[in-house]
């Protein structure tokens, strides 16, 4: 009696936090808007603001990981360049080109999401991450390419002969291999830092947003993509 009481009520306490998510994921989807409807200077605030309580939270994932001063340190400056330079990267780009990059983050991670509950399968390394399956993935690779078709259609046109613009993703061939390397390299970003907080021992990077973790949570996938998207650009000048 008392396993079924607990099966039965287990989806109630799962879902408790629903109304909490929702409004939660309202406020940044406002915020994240809002900085981009402003522009300058208030996009490069908030983008500095995003991150810096990445570092934050990325430097406290460490203290947790190791006992090793020389690892933490030697950890932290990685961290300090990996998401320093994505986060410069992203506050350069021109506005179409941040649109594209933030757009196809949220279709792979939603595809990805779809894909993996709907058709399950093997996990891709469930040591790692349990939930992350190859279904998942390739929803995510369907996800970007259905984004950068949509974005290099209606958006790209808008940056006026910038450089990014001579990245040539009207052919299907492109745009499924970009789409397939945005996939792969947000889910290589969210492998990490669920490696790095099993590292630590935490659930999630903070409890800075309410039902949703921490910023770092938040920009595990979108730290990768923004460094793919900088090196394409530069290789396209």
């Amino acid at each position: 009696m008392a396993d079924a009481e607990t099966s039965a009520a287990s989806p109630v306490r799962k879902n408790a936090d629903l109304p909490v998510r929702v409004v939660s994921a309202v406020v940044m989807i406002a915020l994240a808007v809002g900085a981009l409807v402003a522009g300058a200077p208030w996009l490069g605030w908030f983008i500095l603001a995003v991150t810096l309580a990445t570092m934050v939270e990325f430097v406290l994932l460490m203290v947790k990981a190791t006992p090793s001063v020389a690892f933490r340190l030697a950890g932290i400056l990685g961290g300090a360049i990996y998401i320093g330079l994505a986060g410069y990267m992203l506050a350069r780009f021109p506005l179409p080109l941040v649109v594209g990059v933030i757009g196809a983050v949220v279709f792979v991670d939603s595809f990805a999401y779809f894909f993996g509950r709907t058709l399950g399968g093997p996990k891709i390394a469930p040591s790692i991450s349990p939930s992350k399956t190859w279904a998942g993935l390739l929803g995510g690779i369907v996800g970007a390419t259905i984004w950068i078709a949509v974005w290099s259609y209606f958006v790209a046109p808008a940056m006026r002969g910038d450089a990014a613009a001579a990245i040539d993703v009207t052919r299907f061939g492109q745009m499924l291999g970009l789409g397939a390397l945005t996939a792969v390299a947000a889910q290589a970003g969210d492998f990490f830092e669920s490696w790095l907080k099993r590292k630590a021992g935490v659930k999630d990077s903070s409890m800075l947003i309410p039902g949703h973790g921490g910023v770092f949570d938040r920009t595990d996938g979108m730290i990768p993509v923004v460094l793919l998207a900088g090196v394409l650009l530069g290789a396209a000048q």
